[in-house]
């Protein structure tokens, strides 16, 4: 209801935007209604998946699979670490692509699904083999444990935002001039947005979990922390101090209202306009 209630403020206050408390109240309007509304269905978000949701929820998920030593509890807190970004992804993707012959909603789930557990079987791999094979050695605790998960991370993200968001490639995303006007559907933008998003993904979550083993190497060579038990509280720290500062980094790095030159798009939206910059929403 609140929600309703600020779109009806904005709408109302579109072009009475001259008294300051008026636009103090406009302002915290369309913030709430960026982050709790799909911009292509102006359907509302659920909590959970709306973007300040998304640190409370990843943070404790990221803290427990940095800390596992046994390949089946990786595999499940890595199965549920991808479920949640991914649906996510799901429900902050672009909505304009539309399909006939199947269920676009159902396809979706299924390929998140298998995205889903493939990256956490690929995740929980390095654990399987060292534990298979007994392979205990300094050398080998260190690339198992220390190195290949961020890579490992950062790639499985961005392959589930690029799974479950598919569609897109194949069906594209509609574009617009500067006045919001659809000039059509590209899929050239659809590839555009999706691969931007993935990126991002990987980009936050491989640095989420790469910065903080390097940080607390340092600690633990310059000896800043005495007793050995406090560096679990620590590294918790640490990881919450990365996350929240790599967050804004990641969901900034491409605008949301992604930008695409006249060059770039299929020839058959071009014959329609003489516009020579479209827009598209990118999703987060």
């Amino acid at each position: 209801n609140e929600i309703k209630r600020t779109r009806l403020l904005i709408q109302l206050n579109e072009k009475t935007l001259s008294e300051p408390t008026q636009n103090n109240q406009t302002k915290q309007a369309f913030l709430l209604s960026l982050s709790s509304v799909h911009p292509d269905t102006d359907k509302i978000i659920p909590v959970l998946f709306r973007p300040p949701a998304f640190m409370p929820i990843t943070l404790p998920l990221v803290i427990i699979s940095s800390v596992q030593r046994h390949a089946r509890h990786s595999f499940f807190w890595q199965f549920v670490f991808h479920t949640y970004t991914t649906a996510f992804t799901l429900v902050n993707g672009n909505g304009t692509p539309k399909a006939e012959e199947y269920s676009l909603q159902q396809k979706q789930i299924f390929l998140g699904l298998g995205a889903t557990s493939y990256s956490a079987c690929v995740g929980a791999l390095p654990l399987a083999f060292m534990n298979r094979y007994t392979l205990k050695s300094s050398l080998m605790q260190l690339v198992v444990r220390k190195l290949l998960p961020a890579p490992l991370l950062g790639l499985t993200s961005a392959f589930t935002v690029a799974m479950v968001r598919s569609p897109e490639f194949d069906n594209g995303i509609e574009v617009m001039d500067r006045n919001g006007k659809v000039i059509g559907v590209s899929k050239k933008a659809g590839e555009k947005a999706v691969m931007e998003t993935a990126l991002s993904r990987a980009v936050l979550f491989g640095t989420t979990f790469l910065l903080p083993e390097v940080l607390m190497y340092c600690v633990q060579r310059a000896r800043f922390v005495k007793n050995p038990r406090a560096l679990g509280p620590v590294r918790m720290f640490v990881i919450m101090s990365v996350l929240a500062g790599m967050l804004p980094v990641s969901f900034s790095m491409f605008p949301q209202c992604g930008e695409i030159k006249r060059a770039d798009l299929e020839p058959e939206i071009l014959s329609s306009t003489e516009e020579t910059e479209f827009f598209y929403n990118r999703g987060i």
